[in-house]
């Protein structure tokens, strides 16, 4: 039986490497895979104006106008992706949402991403 280095611990090979190795190359790999920025496939352009639909209550500059509803300006695309394609799909449920998700394409949800995920704000806090 192998031994781990330095100790009379049993080890465990993982493709010749000890498993704390491996594991410290799996998450190294995870974290440069994380840091890399993804791009919505949809068009910003056609985005903005599918987004007109939006504005009454998340603002065509994604910041809600009313306190009920969530700031979207800038959010990730893996997050309004999961949102809209689950109230799309019902397993989230919201009065106003769920129905207007129900109507959007793969290619509506594409061009709202697009929109909403690209743009920048900034937070200023309080000194």
């Amino acid at each position: 039986m192998r031994t781990t280095p330095g100790t009379d611990a049993p080890g465990v090979a993982y493709f010749g490497l000890d498993l704390m190795k491996a594991h410290a190359t799996t998450l190294a790999i995870l974290a440069l895979l994380a840091a890399q920025p993804v791009a919505a496939a949809g068009s910003k352009e056609t985005g903005r104006a599918k987004a007109r639909q939006c504005a009454v209550c998340h603002g065509i500059d994604g910041v809600s106008k009313r306190p009920d509803v969530p700031h979207i300006a800038g959010e990730s695309i893996i997050y309004l992706k999961a949102q809209l394609e689950a109230f799309r799909s019902g397993k989230r449920h919201h009065r106003e949402m769920s129905i207007v998700a129900q109507g959007l394409s793969d290619a509506d949800i594409a061009d709202l991403i697009a929109w909403y995920s690209a743009i920048e704000f900034t937070v200023v806090l309080p000194e």
